[in-house]
């Protein structure tokens, strides 16, 4: 005896892709609430009459509780300015050009330590300008040229040489005699 095949192979995938949409489709229905037993008839707004409205709040006009407009809108004399700093420092005396070179270069930490404390290590010789590196004791490296101040007494960097860095310190004695000071910091010797 000989099947016939009632669908074609060719068919069969076409026709699985067909029934899993029907079967999709089946299933999402949306879901409607029921409308209400008994729906209130609507009223047209004529049939009211204005006595059976009955207002549910005085009504006030808040035209006659507002102050009237102050005369200058745009005053801020109460108000704090937004650009004065918080912190407000008084100087107990006006500072000369000296002074204020002075504490300029105290704050540097190249003057933070005297200058027999620093060492040098290299010094680069040039057309114009030699200039000279030297480190203090923390490790921190400077460097230096002819004309800057380095030291606790500002002391003046006199000269670069192959062979140096000459320093001159000024200072006041028990006498109080101005006393200049040259100071040599060499190169350490190879061993």
């Amino acid at each position: 005896m000989i099947r016939r095949n009632l669908f074609p192979n060719r068919c069969l995938p076409s026709l699985v892709a067909v029934g899993v949409v029907v079967a999709a489709l089946a299933g999402c229905k949306k879901h409607e609430q029921p409308a209400p037993a008994n729906p209130a008839p609507e009223q047209p707004a004529k049939a009211l009459m204005p006595q059976q409205l009955k207002p549910v709040q005085k009504q006030v006009s808040s035209a006659l509780t507002l102050s009237p407009a102050p005369v200058n809108q745009f005053d801020f004399s109460n108000k704090k300015d937004p650009f004065k700093p918080f912190v407000i420092v008084k100087a107990s005396q006006a500072p000369s050009a000296n002074n204020l070179q002075k504490g300029a270069r105290n704050a540097l930490p190249i003057h933070s330590f005297d200058v027999g404390q620093f060492k040098l290590i290299g010094i680069v010789t040039g057309d114009r300008q030699n200039e000279a590196m030297v480190v203090d004791p923390n490790g921190k490296g400077y460097v230096i040229k002819v004309g800057m101040t380095i030291g606790k007494n500002e002391g003046l960097i006199t000269s670069i040489t192959n062979r140096g860095v000459d320093v001159v310190e000024q200072f006041r004695d028990d006498n109080g005699r101005v006393r200049k000071e040259t100071i040599k910091i060499t190169l350490p010797r190879k061993q």
